[in-house]
Order: C-alpha cells, then structure tokens, then sequence
C-alpha cells in the first residue's frame, strides 16, 4: 500500500527542481552579456513510478507517478556550427592582419603623391631638361643636384621605414607567438580544472565556455581542431572531457599542443634556428623566417594511443620533440601568424618571399639598374671641365657607384662639390652644347631590360641594359605600386567576405547559444507557476493529512 506521505514527497521534487530551474534562469539572465557564455537548461525526467517491480509489489491498474527530478543542467552549444566559426575566424584573423601590413606599405610609399618616389623622378628629368636647355647656367646645374639628392632621400626613406615596418613585423611574430603559447596554457588550466570535477558527476558548464573561448581566439592566430577525451570516474553522460588540441599541417599531419593538462610551446624561428627578433643579420637585411618549432616543456610526451585513427607526427616517440616545422608545412591564409609570416618574409627552397622582402627587393632592383645605367650614360658625356684634349667623354659617375640599393644610394661627391662636372655636353669643351643632358633627361622614356638599348650623340655610341624587365624606370615603379595595390584590394574583398560569412554563422550561433532575455523572461513565469503549483498541492496534502489525522475517528464526539 501506498505511503499517505507520498504526495508531499511528490510535490517536494516539484519544488526543488523548479526551484533549479528558476536558479538556471536566473544564471542565463546574469549572463546575458557575458562573452562566450552558451545559455543553459535543466533537464528533467520523471522518478520511476510507484509500485517498484518486486514479487510482493502491489497490483494496480498503472504506474502511479513519484514526481520529478533534474537528471543535468546542460548548456545548449552545436559543435558544428562553433567548427564553421573557428574556420572563418582563422580566414578572417589572416585578412585582416595582411590587410594592416599592406596598408602600412601603401602609406609609406603613398602613392599617387606630389612627395613620392615617382613625383622625385619627374622632378629629376625635368631639372635635366632644364641644364639641356641652358647647359652653362650653373643655377640649373645646382637644381639638377637638388633634385639628384631629392630622389636619392625618396628612395633611402621608402626603403628606411619599409625595413623599420617589416622589424615590426617581426616583433610582432614575437608577442603574437607569446600570445599563443599563452593560450596553449590556459586550455591545458581549463582542462586540468575539468578533469577534477567530471569524475564527481559534475557537468562544469562554465568551464566548457572558457575553454571554448579560448580555442575560438587561439583559431584566430593558429589553425588548430580537437579531439574530446573522457575524464572517466562517475562522469555524467553528457560531460564533454578534457579536450586534445592538435595543429593540422598542410600535410594533414596533427601535431599535438595540448593534450589533457599538459601543454606544449611554439617557436617562430629564422632560417638560422634562431627565434625571430629585430635583429639584422650580417649582410643587413632582417633574418627570415626558417620554421616553427613545437616542443614540450619536460621533454615527455603524452599518450596518444587513444588517437588510433589520427595521423600524429608529433610527438609520438622523444626524437620528434622539438621539431621544426617550415613553412610548407603552414596552411596557407589560415591565422594572424600565418599572415605576418607572408607579411615578413621567409625561405622557400632558398627564395625569399613575403610582400615586405619582395617590395624591398624590387627597390632595390629600380635603385640599382637606375645608377647604373644612369652612371654609364653619364659617364659618356662631356662636363664644362672638359678639354680638347679629353677623349671618350669624362662624365664619370653621377650617383655614387657604391650604392647597394635603395637603402645607400646617394649622388657622388665629385657632383656635389663641383656643378660643372655634370656631363650636360656630347662634344669635349662646348659650353653650349647640351644634346646629352637631352639624352639623359630621355632615358625616362626608355625600356630597360636585358637586351641592350644603343643611344647614339655626335658620333658617340653606348649600349645600355638593366634589370628592369624592358619597362621603364617610372613604369617599373608604377609596377612596384600596382601590385600592392592588387595584393590591397584582394586583401580588402576576401577580408569583408570571411567578415560576413563569420558574422552569419556567428548569428547563427547566436540564436542557438545566446540568451534571449524574452526567453528567460517567459521561462522564469513557467517555472515561478510551476514552483507554486506545487507549493499549493503541498498546501492540498497538509490539508488532507489534517483531516485524515485530526478529523477521523472523532464520531459521536
């Protein structure tokens, strides 16, 4: 026979779980503007019926219900969807950090501008003209040096803050590297604070969320994916374990960097094995970048037996500790430090690459084939010092025929102590004669590339060749400016789509995970009615037992 008892037992489980139920919302309510938080419910499921299954249980037409109880709270999250997310935030973190490097280069070179290195050049053959047109008047000499010195600080300065921007650059890689392994550490934090709780039954939330903020910003910089393992003891069904966190390589090869509380730590190094700094090496251009070094801080490596279908290369046996990992092995245009790598610079089977490199190196190349065939024409001609008895022109060098590049080119000494050395004549002794200053303001005009171009002046013949591809110097410069400007634009469009595509399955995350206060409000009334319904069937109960115990047996009193 049934307890008389059982209807306040019954209506006690009522109270009690809608009583967590409105402790949940309110929880969900406090949180409502908290990052990752992921909004939860409680589940609940009916007690087993009364009478219990036994030889002597009592017969009755069905289950007579014992009430009510929370079996788990349990936050609502897709896993597939926060997947999508983590794959775009990885897009996105790439675009927009190489978006940021190519619009620190487009300011520095800042072109179309009337203080470039283009509006320099125009400045310079036009101060040529002049000396052609009046090639004894020292004024017009003297501008032609100023506007000489003019191009050479457009080209040291460009190339100056270039090589200053891409130092930065490095550093960046430094601190970014800093963040990442710091991360690495929190996770494995997270996962060791799981790993005590889950064994107890305990569903830990709030934690899931801080770890699941954590992997989402660590995607932001790394691409990297997961594996659940199981915490074992009594866990609840619906615990989610530690989590294994692996860098996949373009290979498909996962290197693990966190693996239950244990964590690893990476390394940006350069070619020569060093970690990347703002150091220069010694032929004074920055060090590239050589690989990423993966290594776990005692030397011991974690079991990953339980990964049996999963192509580990790192670290399954001591030896692959603190393995170098170059950059074909990178997912291309996945994470921030993927793109300050391409931003930087690194070795390619022995060719440098990286938009700050190249753009530096094609400087160079103007720079270069400019002094060269612009010395090499120069030195053809005559100056005012010239004598009858000077032969095959003494013009010598304009630019200082030391110059590396862009970064040291400078008008030789010989011009600037003495305006009348400036080779403005085609002829030895004619003060009027400025047919060559004429051929040297030309030469903006020709294409210069391997094969040779013949400029021929009063009998004088000379061959000139370069390094520019057959274009010519403002044409090659004009080249330099609109590949950026192509790599910006592609940089800007596939920025604003993973952008938009990231902040439509952020939406839809949204709807799912999020807190709706409207939700809450109208949930937080269902479970307050619930509370007291049950409160009043307590009410119903007493009321009954007072009867029963007060009331009966009382007749003919």
């Amino acid at each position: 026979m049934r307890s008389t008892f059982m209807g306040l037992e019954t209506s006690k489980k009522g109270l009690f779980v809608q009583q967590s139920a409105l402790y949940t919302t309110g929880h969900n309510i406090s949180n409502a503007n908290t990052d990752g938080y992921s909004r939860q419910r409680v589940n609940m499921s009916a007690t087993p019926g009364y009478p219990y299954p036994g030889l002597n249980s009592p017969t009755y037409p069905g289950h007579l219900g014992t009430g009510v109880e929370v079996t788990s709270i349990q936050r609502i999250r897709d896993e597939f969807i926060d997947r999508q997310y983590r794959q775009e935030t990885g897009k996105l973190g790439y675009w927009e950090s190489t978006l940021n490097s190519i619009n620190q280069a487009e300011d520095i070179l800042s072109e179309p501008s009337k203080f470039g290195i283009n509006q320099s050049f125009s400045d310079f053959w036009k101060a040529f003209q002049d000396v052609a047109t009046n090639p004894e008047d020292t004024a017009a000499r003297k501008v032609a040096i100023a506007k000489a010195e003019a191009l050479s600080d457009s080209f040291n300065y460009n190339y100056t803050q270039l090589e200053t921007i891409q130092g930065n650059l490095g550093n960046e890689i430094n601190v970014t590297t800093k963040d990442v392994n710091s991360l690495l550490k929190k996770i494995a934090v997270v996962n060791e604070q799981i790993m005590v709780m889950e064994p107890n039954g305990y569903v830990t939330n709030d934690l899931y969320d801080t770890r699941d903020l954590l992997i989402d910003e660590l995607n932001e910089y790394l691409p990297v994916s997961f594996e659940r393992v199981p915490s074992g003891g009594n866990a609840n069904p619906i615990a989610e374990g530690s989590l294994t966190v692996f860098y996949k390589t373009a290979q498909g090869e996962s290197v693990i960097l966190v693996h239950g509380k244990e964590h690893a730590e990476i390394a940006m190094n350069d070619i020569a094995g060093n970690e990347i700094d703002s150091a220069m090496g010694n032929d004074g251009k920055y060090e590239l970048f050589g690989g990423m070094n993966i290594k776990w801080s005692d030397n011991t490596p974690p079991n990953v037996a339980i990964f049996p279908n999963i192509n580990i290369v790192n670290p399954l046996v001591p030896s692959t500790l603190g393995e170098n990992y170059d950059y074909t092995r990178f997912e291309k245009a996945k994470g921030k430090l993927m793109a300050l790598v391409d931003a930087y610079g690194y070795n390619d089977g022995g060719v440098t690459k990286g938009i700050y490199p190249e753009l530096l190196g094609e400087l160079n190349t103007l720079a270069k084939s400019f002094v060269d065939v612009f010395n090499r024409v120069h030195g053809a001609g005559y100056s005012l010092n010239s004598t009858n008895a000077t032969a095959n022109g003494d013009g010598g060098n304009f630019f200082d025929p030391n110059s590396t590049g862009a970064k040291d080119i400078k008008v030789a000494a010989r011009i600037l102590n003495d305006p009348k050395a400036i080779a403005a004549s085609s002829g030895k002794g004619e003060e009027g004669n400025g047919k060559w200053a004429t051929e040297l303001a030309n030469l903006q005009f020709k294409g210069i590339g391997a094969t040779a171009i013949n400029i021929t002046v009063g009998g004088t013949t000379i061959d000139v060749t370069g390094n520019l591809d057959g274009a010519t110097f403002q044409g090659f410069y004009s080249g330099i400016v609109g590949d950026l400007a192509v790599k910006g634009q592609e940089a800007i469009r596939l920025e604003y789509n993973s952008g938009t595509l990231r902040l439509q399955i952020e939406n839809n995350r949204a709807s799912m995970s999020s807190v709706s206060l409207d939700e809450e409000m109208s949930n937080m009334i269902t479970f307050q009615q619930a509370y007291n319904a049950n409160a009043r069937m307590i009410t119903v109960v007493d009321e009954t037992l007072d009867k029963i115990i007060n009331g009966m047996g009382r007749v003919g009193l």
